[in-house]
Order: structure tokens, then sequence, then C-alpha cells
């Protein structure tokens, strides 16, 4: 059993309050705030990763959008954000085209349907929500007719919760080697979502796991994967801490969804 203690660095975490929505809003940031939200998480970044004794560089931060209209996006970018996430794919059909600019980068990271791989593929520059063999085969197969090899991840269900989607741990090894014999996905890493807790301490011991399921994956491999992907608005700190290399953050930059 997961249980919580002391980070393995002797960080304190910054604490976000919460953001409350105002009625008949989609969002609840003026424009000006995006900017200002975006440089207070990129500053506890900064502050975690160096208390860790971690490059800050190497800690990305991915903007998720998902139900932020276009024009908030736009001004994200403007304020310098470049790496943004959404969850379905018939929303991002609707937003990223209409976002564009030098250097953005678009991650899917909600749950893939087999039926929306296709598009999934045209949309997006990486996926970090593979969590069936058969959603990483269709992947590839429809990567080939683009001529594309596609950044993947695959997601981790770490807290072993029967409604959320992911990859058990135990098969974690068997799924590693399926997707490396797929010629158009390119494995970069594992992501997850560990369960919710109001304690943002509670994530640690998951966060300290997938350290431990990447460790064990990189321990048969010639070229190791590198990034985890975890940490969102409320517990980011604490997935740097325990060595997040991407952490999802939406409310923190965009205001809480109504």
């Amino acid at each position: 059993m997961l249980t919580s203690d002391k980070p393995l660095c002797a960080c304190v975490s910054p604490q976000r309050d919460c953001l409350e929505s105002e009625p008949g809003v989609r969002y609840t940031e003026s424009v000006p705030a995006i900017g200002d939200n975006l440089k207070s998480v990129e500053e506890t970044i900064r502050q975690t990763a160096l208390s860790c004794g971690r490059d800050p560089a190497s800690v990305k931060l991915l903007a998720v959008s998902k139900t932020f209209p276009a024009e908030i996006v736009e001004q994200a970018f403007r304020a310098g954000q470049r790496l943004f996430g959404e969850n379905r794919v018939q929303e991002a059909a609707g937003k990223i085209p209409s976002v564009q600019g030098d250097g953005i980068r678009w991650h899917m990271v909600g749950h893939l349907q087999t039926n929306k791989v296709r598009q999934a593929v045209q949309l997006f520059d990486v996926i970090e929500s593979i969590d069936s063999e058969e959603v990483a085969r269709r992947m590839d197969r429809y990567c080939n007719q683009l001529n594309k090899v596609m950044p993947v991840f695959i997601q981790i269900n770490v807290g072993e919760e029967p409604q959320k989607f992911g990859i058990e741990p135990s098969q974690i090894q068997e799924v590693v080697d399926k997707i490396d014999a797929l010629p158009n996905l390119d494995l970069q890493g594992l992501m997850a979502i560990p369960p919710y807790a109001a304690d943002p301490g509670a994530s640690r011991p998951y966060f300290r796991r997938m350290v431990e399921l990447l460790t064990q994956v990189n321990a048969t491999r010639t070229s190791p994967l590198h990034e985890l992907s975890m940490g969102m608005s409320a517990d980011f700190p604490v997935a740097i801490e325990e060595g997040a290399t991407i952490v999802r953050v939406g409310t923190s930059i965009f205001g809480a969804r109504t």
C-alpha cells in the first residue's frame, strides 16, 4: 500500500488558492491575468526545481487549455507559452487550426477512443495517453499513412483505480515492448494521474511509484526513456520534487472551469 512521507528533497511545496468562476462565463481570468498566472507558475517551477537541486529547464510546463476558447489560448501563446494540452479530439479539432505559431506544440492528454485515433494523429504533435495496445497499433498504422513518427507516452493507472484509464503497472513491460516494435511510434516516457486527494502531499507516493516504474523499464533498454508527465495545478510542485519532467497545469493558468 502506498503511503505519503517527506519528499526526497527538503522542499516546501508552494500552494495556490483556488480561483473562483464567474456566472455565465466559460473562463474566469482576464487577459492580463493569464500572463501573470504563467509567470507565477513558471516561478513556482523554478523555485521548486532549484530547491531540489534540479535544473529548472528540466521541467516543461504544459498548459492544459481544455474548455477554453482559442482566443484565450492565443493570449497564453503571446505571453510566451508554447506547449498546450487538450483532452478531447473533437474540441481540439476546432481549436488547434486557429492557434498556430512558431514553436507551438500540442499534446493529447485525455483518453483517446479508437475511432478518434486517425484525427488525433493529424492534429497533435505528441500523444501522452496511450492506454491500450489497440490504440497503439491503430496510431502506428495511421502515422505510416501520413509518413509521420509520433512521440508518445504510456498512460499508467498508477493508483490502480477501476474507473480510470491507463495501463496497470504490472503490464508496463509488455506494453513497452509492443510499442517499441511499432516503427511509427517514438516512445518518450510515462504519464499518470494519481488518485484525487485534497492534500497535494497525498500524490507523492504515486509520483514516486512512477519514478520506480520508469527506472524498471530503463533497466532493460539501450535507449532509456526520459520523460515523466505528472502533476497538475493542485500538486505539480510535489511532482517536480519527485522527478516530473512535464507538469500539466490548467486552472492555475487559465482560471477555474465552469
